[in-house]
């Protein structure tokens, strides 16, 4: 695929952890023991992406302990987000709310103890895992930053592109490049940072110009670089939230002129990293003891996202024919909702991707959405608007 693609600017060395090995043998045994992966075609996808590997790309400086914690979040967000983004489910905003709240408790501390006889969706039973190792050492700025920015990318996720696709509604560009570092997770994997290398930054920290600037950068930069190489895969799966794809929509490009535009972008983040971060060393020299790993485990994450994106089969287009029936790889144990009853078919056709309207009778409470979302931005000092 690589050959196929316009070159991606990234100036940092590529690095891997030498715990791999190790946390691949993990996480086979953590997903069979929460439940994450039950059958046999699941078993068999999940190792081909080999989530080991790329966990080590992005955190090449984590010991064993950190590296399989790190490991489980990334596995946990990949199965969940496959459950919210290739099935059903992600044209169901409603049928996916009840766990979502669920997972909102666990975090929370609220979760009530199962009822006898009851079986917990897996996604809960693992998040509850999570929940235990993750945060007993974090100082409570980090905790509520963590909580909102997971609740964040679930509830916008679940509502957001859900209810787009359910609407038939194509974001526009600016709009989703905002939401785009929400519905990817990317902060949440930001803020575990803090946990591996045992650098707690202060709200000072995360408060300042320069640092919201080389985040923001930083996490664009890992959201667009998927989004080129995800393109194929998301284009069997009529998937419209995907910066390639938008800006063919928007722009009236073709395949390539999008790549193109899309990749120069990546640049242009990455040097907006670049001066921020020379500007904030600059600035801070006092701090460089904090800020250094930090600003490392960015750099780490823009290079090991691309690394591991160039060779994981999960986004060889040789193979994006394994996307066209997703039930043959998602497992409704994850999640515990099932498919939803078959409707009767009336013979209306449903809007197509490409021809879906910008705008219909749910923005006003898609716009809602967008003003609670902008609003807890505010509240954390993140995403000061693009540049």
């Amino acid at each position: 695929m690589e050959s196929e693609l316009p070159d991606i600017y990234c100036p940092f060395p590529q690095r891997s952890n030498p715990h791999v090995d190790h946390t691949r043998e993990h996480l086979d045994a953590w997903t069979r023991r929460t439940g994450l992966v039950h059958r046999e075609s699941a078993r068999r996808r999940f190792e081909q992406a080999d989530f080991g590997a790329f966990v080590g790309m992005v955190y090449p400086t984590a010991d064993s302990e950190h590296l399989d914690l790190v490991a489980d979040w990334f596995v946990w967000l990949f199965l969940v987000d496959d459950q919210l983004d290739d099935g059903h489910l992600g044209r169901s905003p409603d049928r996916v709310r009840d766990v979502v709240e669920r997972m909102r408790a666990v975090v929370e501390g609220t979760a009530p103890g199962p009822l006898p006889g009851e079986e917990a969706p897996a996604a809960l039973v693992a998040l509850a895992d999570l929940w235990e190792r993750t945060t007993p050492q974090a100082a409570p700025h980090w905790r509520a930053r963590f909580t909102w920015h997971l609740m964040t990318y679930l509830t916008t996720a679940t509502t957001w592109e859900a209810g787009n696709r359910a609407a038939g509604v194509v974001p526009p560009e600016e709009t989703y490049i905002a939401r785009r570092r929400h519905t990817g997770a990317i902060h949440v994997c930001m803020d575990l940072i803090e946990i591996v290398t045992g650098t707690g930054a202060p709200e000072s920290v995360h408060n300042d110009a320069r640092f919201i600037t080389a985040l923001e950068a930083s996490c664009n930069v890992v959201c667009w670089a998927n989004d080129v190489y995800s393109y194929e895969k998301e284009q069997v799966l009529g998937e419209i939230h995907n910066l390639v794809h938008l800006v063919r929509h928007h722009r009236g490009y073709g395949k390539r002129e999008a790549l193109e535009h899309v990749c120069a972008e990546i640049a242009t983040e990455t040097r907006r990293f670049l001066t921020a971060e020379a500007e904030l060393l600059d600035l801070h020299p006092e701090l460089a003891g904090l800020l250094v790993p930090y600003l490392d485990g960015m750099r780490s994450w823009m290079r090991g996202n691309l690394d591991w994106s160039r060779q994981t089969p999960r986004y060889n287009p040789a193979d994006v024919s394994q996307y066209a029936e997703p039930g043959a790889y998602l497992e409704e144990s994850v999640l515990g909702v099932g498919a939803e009853p078959a409707q009767p078919d009336t013979g209306e056709a449903r809007p197509a991707p490409d021809r879906a309207r910008q705008d219909g009778p749910d923005h006003a409470r898609l716009d809602a959405g967008d003003a609670r979302l902008d609003a807890g931005d505010a509240w954390l000092g993140a995403g000061r608007g693009l540049r």
